[in-house]
């Protein structure tokens, strides 16, 4: 009796998020593969160490028996077998601790067994080596550009998450001062013209942190750093290695990409990721991962089967009567996302990134596929959605949809929000492409963007709803908008077929790469239009990285393939392109500086109205479909600060303009602060509130 007693008040010890009981190693023991094991905890899946052991917790509802395989380091045979015996299942839980294992010196995988069946989804293979769901590293395919030697699968590594945050807190930027960075890991720094010491690698990105600063963003918005296989859909095409290099097509949601890291993380994978996220926070910068939750790299009833389709193939996608995969993703298969098991992993692993990696954001893919039922069909309250938006951990968390999927479903404006999502507004990209190279009939719309898109969300509550963007990693380069008419994706071997056709570009007189001094200076103008507009307008502003310096990928607008300086960065640009760089650090500023321009600041200043649309002559209620010239002011006051007020003058006509600005209170005039007829800024009074504006181009004034 008193034994007991001491034994049930041991103290507990902390491993891994998991409170253990010293207890465990008090109660009886089995013996499978020579191995000591008793049943494990059951509430705590993927694999994790413990005092002494590894905890092995896996779900499958359809199995009939799950075994562990344990491998020695980079090994293709597994030196031990271990079936979770029948009594160390409760419901479709299986969990076991195993003892005496040192997490350095294995990997592991599962093989499950169950019926096939495939019209009813169902395709167990008991033959297939299968990568843990909740796998926190990935072995197999850790080196860029490297095939794993023959017979390689995926396994899986435990981790052991003992990275030291420190003091550092989240920066908590409110969502209407965001400036968003788009950028890709590798391509970022990979060319030898970034000059870092690791190229490619998240120990290249935090080379490349004192130039962030300086440009001024407080947003990074990384595309897909999830663990994928760049070697999927490798191909070449006329000597070209092409990879999957974008990485939209997830092997492990819970695990970092192992390539994109200067060196190799046994078992401390993702120390690296870490740290750059904590430095960028150690700046006041916020650090964004765009996820793929709407489909995996198993691809179709062609692809290949590793993981989600051994363990619960009709649970884990969408699929149709016959058993065939529904494709709304565009890519094969489409996540069961509202189903309740995937929809608790996807949970889980935000809740993962934000409490493990300290993440501030995330963008989702083609996010319109996580309102889909197990039909397909669009749902009113999407469970999922909802439940990312009142989740608790994720109280702080930007929450960003791309609202469309491959399906046809578009939902911008509309997509289910709780007051919690902001969306990519595709609508600004492509009305501000067409007002900016000077389509007819498109200044009304224009000036709708301008002010926040108020068209589009309409409530209050969603004023700081739309991430307003005019180039990201889908697409042309700002540079190439203004330097190609038509697409040129020749190199990725589809013939020219792939990538968008309604680019809304304009070459300005020449396709591509000219030594024409008047084309390339109406290019670079064009450019400064589209960047001062875009920071002068309501909303979240989010730019493609090397935009700031003439970036080009040579008229290719899916890059998606091109692991070669089509997608890499070219940072000699930066020094040719000082004058475009010192813009883009002026217009941030400037943007930063003017709160009226990011919100509504108290309803109006000095008798104007917070928002007022004008034309060449003041106060415009509408413009007509010959417009090409657009004035919007910006009118507020904040207290202690006094009235901000703002007019923005874009004028896309190919002539020179006479305009006139409202009149101000007497004891304030107008002052222009931007003109990008000319590089380099310089500010001047306005006199008579009169002026006159260039061809293609674009004004900003301040009154003082």
């Amino acid at each position: 009796m008193n034994e007991r007693k001491r034994t049930v008040k041991e103290p507990e010890e902390v491993v891994s998020s998991i409170v253990l009981p010293r207890v465990i190693h008090l109660v009886p023991m089995d013996n499978i593969g020579g191995f000591d094991v008793r049943p494990g905890f059951y509430e705590t899946n993927g694999a994790t160490a413990i005092p002494g052991g590894v905890n092995f917790t896996v779900y499958s509802h359809g199995a009939t028996g799950i075994e562990l395989l344990l491998f020695h380091r980079e090994e293709t045979e597994p030196f031990a077998v271990l079936p979770f015996p029948e009594h160390y299942r409760i419901g479709n839980v299986y969990s076991m601790i195993v003892f005496k294992l040192n997490i350095e010196e294995f990997e592991y995988a599962y093989r499950v067994d169950g019926p096939y069946e495939p019209e009813r989804g169902l395709i167990f293979d008991k033959s297939k080596y299968l990568l843990d769901p909740y796998a926190k590293a990935v072995t197999g395919q850790s080196a860029w550009g490297k095939a794993p030697p023959h017979g390689q699968h995926y396994k899986a590594r435990v981790v052991k998450d003992d990275f030291d945050w420190g003091n550092i807190r989240a920066p908590l930027i409110p969502m209407e001062d965001l400036i968003i960075y788009e950028l890709h890991v590798r391509g970022f720094t990979k060319d030898p013209s970034s000059g870092v010491v690791h190229p490619g690698t998240f120990a290249g990105l935090m080379e490349k942190l004192p130039y962030l600063e300086s440009l001024g963003i407080n947003a990074v918005e990384l595309m897909p750093i999830f663990e994928f296989d760049e070697m999927l859909d490798y191909r070449e095409v006329n000597g070209e290695k092409l990879y999957n290099y974008w990485g939209y097509s997830t092997v492990s949601f819970f695990a970092p990409n192992t390539s994109y890291t200067a060196s190799t993380e046994y078992n401390r994978e993702g120390n690296e990721l870490k740290r750059f996220i904590q430095a960028c926070k150690q700046r006041g910068i916020e650090v964004y991962l765009d996820v793929v939750f709407n489909h995996t790299a198993e691809g179709n009833e062609m692809g290949p089967f590793f993981s989600f389709k051994g363990f619960d193939n009709s649970i884990y996608y969408l699929l149709t009567p016959e058993g065939y995969y529904y494709n709304f993703s565009g890519c094969g298969n489409t996540l069961n996302c509202n189903h309740p098991i995937v929809h608790q992993m996807i949970l889980d692993c935000l809740r993962y990134w934000v409490t493990t990696y300290r993440v501030d954001g995330f963008r989702f893919d083609l996010a319109s596929i996580l309102g889909r039922d197990e039909n397909g069909a669009p749902m009113v309250s999407p469970p999922l959605l909802q439940a990312m938006a009142f989740d608790p951990i994720l109280g702080d968390v930007k929450l960003i949809a791309e609202a469309w999927d491959a399906g046809g479903l578009y939902q911008v404006g509309s997509f289910p929000a709780w007051n919690r999502w902001a969306e990519w507004n595709g609508r600004y990209r492509d009305d501000m492409r067409r007002y900016l190279k000077g389509d007819e009939g498109m200044a009304q719309a224009a000036a709708l963007r301008l002010t926040g898109s108020k068209d589009i969300y309409s409530t209050a509550e969603r004023r700081n709803a739309s991430v307003n963007f005019l180039t990201c990693h889908d697409g042309f380069t700002l540079h190439d908008l203004y330097a190609y008419n038509a697409k040129h994706n020749e190199r990725n071997g589809w013939n020219n077929t792939d990538g968008a056709n309604d680019n809304n570009s304009w070459n300005c007189g020449a396709e591509g790469e000219t030594d024409d001094p008047s084309v390339n200076q109406l290019r670079q103008r064009m450019v400064r239009n589209a960047f001062a507009v875009l920071m002068c307008s309501r909303g979240i502003p989010m730019f493609l990285a090397g935009d700031e310096f003439g970036n080009t990928q040579f008229g290719n607008n899916n890059a998606y393939c091109q692991d070669n300086i089509t997608s890499w960065l070219d940072w000699s640009l930066l020094e040719k392109n000082q004058g475009l760089f010192r813009f883009f650090q002026y217009m941030i500023r400037f943007r930063q500086s003017h709160r009226v321009l990011r919100c509504d600041m108290s309803g109006g200043a000095c008798g104007f109205p917070d928002v007022s649309f004008h034309g060449v002559a003041p106060w415009a209620e509408r413009f007509g479909p010959q417009d090409r010239y657009v004035g919007v002011m910006f009118a507020g006051a904040e207290r202690n600060v006094g009235p901000q007020i703002v007019y923005v003058a874009a004028n896309s006509y190919w002539g020179e303009l006479n305009a006139a600005l409202p009149q101000l209170p007497a004891s304030m005039r107008w002052e222009q602060v931007v003109d990008t007829w000319e590089e380099e800024q310089s500010a001047h009074w306005v006199e008579n509130n009169c002026f006159t504006i260039g061809p293609r181009s674009v004004k900003v004034f301040v009154a003082k």
